[in-house]
C-alpha cells in the first residue's frame, strides 16, 4: 500500500513540476514577444527635415504627458470645400527642445526629426519625434 502512495505522490509531483515548466515557457515567449515588439517599434524608419511655420506647441495627455506641436508647411492643397493649409504634426521628447520651440511659434523654422515605425503612448501621439529645431533666417 506504501507503494502505491508513493507512486501516487511522484505522479502528482511530476504533473505539479510540468504544470510549472508550462507557465514559465509561456511566460518566458510572451516576455520576449513584448520586448521584440518594444524594440521593433522604436526601429527609426527615417529621419530628416521640414521647414515651415510653427503653428502649436503643447503638453498634453491624460496619463502620460507628451510634448506635440503642428508646423504649418508653406502651400496650399484644393479639395471640393475650398483651400485648405498642409499641417505637419509631430511629438517631441525632450523638454530642452519643447522650450526651444516654445520661444520659435509663429516664426520660420526648421525641425530635424526621426520617424519611428510606431510611437508608444508614453512618447507622443505621432511617429514623428523632433530631436532639434532652429530658426530660419529670411
Amino acid at each position: 500500500m506504501s507503494e502505491y502512495k508513493e507512486m501516487v505522490k511522484d505522479g502528482v509531483n511530476n504533473i505539479g513540476n510540468r504544470v510549472k515548466k508550462f507557465f514559465l515557457y509561456v511566460a518566458g515567449f510572451i516576455l520576449f514577444g513584448f520586448i521584440s515588439y518594444l524594440l521593433i517599434c522604436n526601429f527609426t524608419y527615417s529621419n530628416g527635415t521640414r521647414s515651415g511655420y510653427l503653428v502649436k506647441i503643447t503638453k498634453k495627455g491624460y496619463i502620460f504627458k507628451t510634448y506635440e506641436g503642428t508646423l504649418g508647411i508653406a502651400g496650399m492643397a484644393q479639395t471640393k470645400q475650398g483651400f485648405i493649409s498642409t499641417n505637419w504634426d509631430f511629438s517631441v521628447r525632450n523638454k530642452k527642445v519643447y522650450r526651444t520651440l516654445d520661444s520659435l511659434q509663429g516664426v520660420p523654422v526648421k525641425l530635424y526629426y526621426k520617424e519611428k515605425l510606431k510611437a508608444m503612448p508614453w512618447q507622443g501621439d505621432t511617429p514623428y519625434f523632433v530631436y532639434a529645431a532652429e530658426r530660419v533666417k529670411q
